[in-house]
């Protein structure tokens, strides 16, 4: 009687309800794509999961992956903006803009970029300083502390330098923070060997490769996490470097992670 009052045939109900009964012929592959997402706490979109899928076996393409992370209500973090200021002046030597925006490096140590980005804790701040080689996108070194002070910024640099082979002269670029304009950190260069180069005055996309990994680690750790103290930010800034360098992948790396890369082209 209500199929009557509805006017759908007996036929297209029993034929939907069958449907509905048979099992998910993407239940294989959507298990895959939610455990390639929760396995990256939630850090990556459609692109990177599909590059995931592949390297598995799977063939398929990235807008049904898409389609799929939409079915399964999997949202990438999307990354909002707010950029830590270090320029206070002139206070020191303004060194050139060599690295050009040339953001490519044909080997290890030809190219590093370093900057300093600030996270607020309740009514405390973390400073965190890397330095990234331009060749594989890996952050060399880094530093940690409750002040952008010159220490701060020269203990990464120092930490950077100690693990150049003998003959490496990178040319290290940054902006105009106060922290490299200073002598202690031009002489830390020119002890070893190593070329400054500066952004221009406040063109951030001058040193655009080290703003988007502050844009990545902060959205996909810092603002979708409230951290009750910066000792529990320490901690997990540690965690996060360390699998951005040996496992987060990177479509500019061939699906491959920093550390992967390196190996794998230094093993050509």
């Amino acid at each position: 009687m209500l199929l009557d009052v509805a006017g759908l045939a007996r036929s297209t109900f029993f034929y939907h309800q069958a449907r509905f009964q048979r099992p998910d012929p993407q239940a294989e592959i959507k298990a895959a794509v939610r455990e390639i997402f929760e396995k990256n706490h939630g850090r990556y979109g459609h692109r990177r999961i599909h590059t995931e899928l592949l390297k598995h076996g799977w063939t398929v393409a990235k807008k049904t992956v898409l389609k799929l992370m939409r079915s399964l209500r999997l949202v990438c973090k999307v990354r909002r903006r707010k950029r830590y200021v270090s320029y206070r002046g002139e206070q020191g030597v303004v060194a050139p803009n060599l690295l050009n925006r040339e953001f490519e490096a044909a080997a290890p140590n030809q190219k590093w970029v370093t900057d300093v980005t600030e996270f607020s804790v309740g009514d405390r701040k973390l400073y965190l300083s890397p330095v990234m080689d331009l060749f594989n996108r890996q952050i060399i070194s880094y530093s940690i502390g409750l002040s952008p002070n010159l220490e701060l910024t020269n203990s990464s640099l120092r930490e950077a330098l100690t693990g150049l082979e003998p003959g490496a002269q990178p040319l290290v670029h940054s902006d105009q923070g106060f922290q490299y304009q200073h002598v202690s950190w031009r002489t830390l260069l020119k002890n070893a060997g190593a070329v400054q180069s500066m952004s221009r005055k406040g063109n951030c996309y001058d040193n655009a490769v080290m703003e988007n990994f502050f844009g990545h680690l902060k959205e996909e750790l810092f603002h979708r996490v409230r951290f009750l103290n910066t000792d529990a930010l320490r901690a997990q800034l540690d965690e996060y470097i360390r699998w951005y360098n040996t496992e987060r992948i990177s479509t500019k790396l061939e699906g491959l992670s920093p550390v992967q890369y390196r190996a794998q082209a230094l093993a050509a």
